[in-house]
């Protein structure tokens, strides 16, 4: 069961946001059905070279309330609804958002000693999350605001509303760098296509980002390989597995959908004059 406290955190880490603007324009090359809203089951729309256009704004497939009770706990639920910001609502974030390990049974997690601890210390509140530091990923994306994704010959861009933060993800042919020098918030991402997935591999990151809400820790030996497959005009198949030999047994995978936000964008987000972490209860 995750901690009470944990769980308040959510709102702290999801209500200096602002939803996405320029809402309703009609983007142009969007198919659309008879009453001209936008055909989400059209097929995926293709790039010069033929490859899937992963391009839009995207968002993470969320749980009900009541799927959000079943899987943390009608208690703990109960008592974070009250606390709930318009729009960034318990039932507008994925449940891997809330924790990346969900699909293990407790007795099965695969953390390593090393790992339990930090996610111990995080869970009672020993250590917390710095204000206003980036999220990182996969927690960027599976939360309330939209992803972006802007995709070229060359290079992906992902921009994340969430915290302003964006990733590049070259498709030039380059591979990770042999030697990280400088690990970042986002790492280093390549990425190369297989028939229609996009792979993407990422290394080189800092250990200052959470898995998820409640404190999942990695390390900086943290390797990522993505697999994004947009399957038709409005929904994307998406893969991550996780490989962190320091701080866990065996490498585990979480499979989400992004849903199109059709007719709609991302919205710069800054974080200034933070006041909602002083009501969680943690300094």
């Amino acid at each position: 069961m995750i901690p009470h406290r944990r769980l308040l955190l959510i709102f702290a880490f999801l209500s200096t946001g602002a939803p996405a603007q320029w809402l309703n324009y009609p983007t142009p090359g969007t198919p659309r059905t008879a009453d001209g809203k936008p055909n989400l089951a059209a097929p995926a729309p293709r790039s010069a070279n033929g490859k899937p256009d992963l391009s839009g704004t995207w968002h993470a497939e969320t749980s009900s309330i009541e799927e959000m009770k079943r899987l943390f706990g009608s208690n703990v639920i109960d008592s974070a609804l009250p606390l709930s910001v318009p729009g960034m609502e318990l039932d507008t974030v994925s449940k891997y958002a809330v924790n990346v390990l969900l699909d293990f049974q407790p007795q099965d997690s695969p953390m390593r000693p090393e790992a339990a601890e930090t996610f111990r210390r995080r869970a009672t509140g020993v250590e917390s999350r710095e204000v206003c530091m980036p999220l990182g990923i996969p927690l960027a994306g599976l939360v309330s605001e939209a992803t972006k994704i802007v995709q070229s010959p060359r290079t992906i861009v992902v921009m994340y509303e969430s915290d302003g933060t964006h990733r590049q993800i070259y498709t030039d042919g380059r591979g990770l760098p042999k030697e990280i020098v400088q690990p970042s918030w986002l790492g280093y991402s390549a990425g190369k296509w297989e028939h229609d997935t996009l792979v993407v591999e990422s290394a080189g990151f800092n250990d200052k980002t959470w898995l998820d809400v409640i404190g999942h820790p990695h390390s900086e030996a943290l390797h990522m390989l993505e697999r994004y497959h947009r399957r038709d005009f409005g929904h994307m198949d998406v893969e991550v597995t996780f490989d962190d030999p320091q701080m866990y047994i065996k490498p585990f995978t979480i499979k989400f959908i992004y849903d199109l936000l059709a007719d709609s964008d991302v919205f710069e987000n800054i974080c200034e004059n933070e006041k909602d972490r002083a009501h969680t209860g943690h300094n």
